[in-house]
């Protein structure tokens, strides 16, 4: 292997690792929108 397939490997690797923590993000920023907007509805 080249020093430039290791880091290739390393950036998919990098990439996959930022997408995945960017949409666990999304998703809890979702939901804790979701539960405030519930509570506000119910305790107004």
């Amino acid at each position: 292997m080249s020093q430039d397939d290791d880091y290739s490997l390393l950036r998919e690797k990098r990439e996959r690792r930022i997408k995945t923590i960017a949409w666990i993000v999304i998703v809890a920023l979702i939901l804790v929108a979701g539960g405030a907007t519930v509570f506000a509805l119910l305790f107004g």
